[in-house]
């Protein structure tokens, strides 16, 4: 299994039959969350998938045009139930929604929508990937909360977690963060009894006074992962690593 991060909070994720493009996106953020701070780079670049799967459809994790581009109208998507409608009204005609604990298998991948909680209250799941006898989870950008432990139990220790890690705040968030800090990520991490942490959804946004970035973000995830002996593998836009 190879593993790859595209860029913000994308992911992909090859085996010998399947790649899953996790939350891809190249051109769809808004003003928002003005300019990049880093180099995107076009889905083009990094070949072809056979499945993509969005953990929510705010612009900066759903893009339908850059995934049409690279993939085409008729790729797999997979969306939170909520969001099929808004998918198939982007252009992309295979579309299937998936709601906590749904599984779909792609030859010998096996992808489940476990629980996840959006900072703006708007339908979110986390992917749970099974294949090759390993275990990653791809978290969007998920607030903190309380169902670490019965994804811990139900589905049993992971090896690679994803996880947001900017604590972002908003002008409508009252300077409340809208995913999780980098303790919280590291915290989640432990918890999920990960082998790494790879952290997403950092670096790339900060535009006060919309979209703000805590501090320090990777200086922060290191101490805190130091502090109770979780390994925390930082990849840049285009760095991947084989399990």
């Amino acid at each position: 299994m190879h593993i790859q991060r595209l860029q913000w909070a994308g992911t992909l994720i090859r085996t010998k039959n399947v790649t899953l493009a996790i939350d891809p996106m190249y051109g769809s953020y808004s003003s928002f969350f003005g300019q990049p701070k880093e180099p995107f780079y076009p889905l083009t670049e990094f070949g072809s998938v056979d499945v993509v799967a969005v953990t929510h459809m705010h612009s900066d994790h759903f893009d339908p045009e850059a995934i049409k581009e690279a993939w085409g109208d008729e790729v797999q998507v997979f969306v939170p139930y909520e969001g099929v409608s808004r998918a198939e009204a982007a252009g992309l005609k295979k579309v299937k929604g998936m709601a906590f604990g749904e599984v779909a298998q792609i030859e010998d991948m096996k992808i489940t929508a476990v629980y996840s909680a959006d900072g703006l209250g708007d339908p979110q799941v986390a992917w749970l990937i099974e294949a090759e006898g390993k275990r990653l989870i791809h978290c969007g950008d998920t607030l903190w909360h309380g169902q670490w432990w019965n994804i811990a139990r139900e589905y049993g220790n992971v090896d690679v977690a994803f996880l947001p890690v900017n604590g972002a705040v908003i002008e409508a968030s009252n300077g409340q963060p809208i995913c999780m800090s980098p303790e919280q990520g590291v915290a989640a991490a432990s918890i999920l009894g990960v082998s790494a942490l790879v952290p997403i959804h950092y670096g790339s946004f900060h535009h006060p006074p919309t979209y703000m970035q805590t501090p320090d973000v990777l200086s922060r995830l290191h101490t805190s992962a130091s502090q109770i002996e979780v390994t925390v593998r930082v990849l840049q836009h285009k760095e991947g690593f084989s399990l």
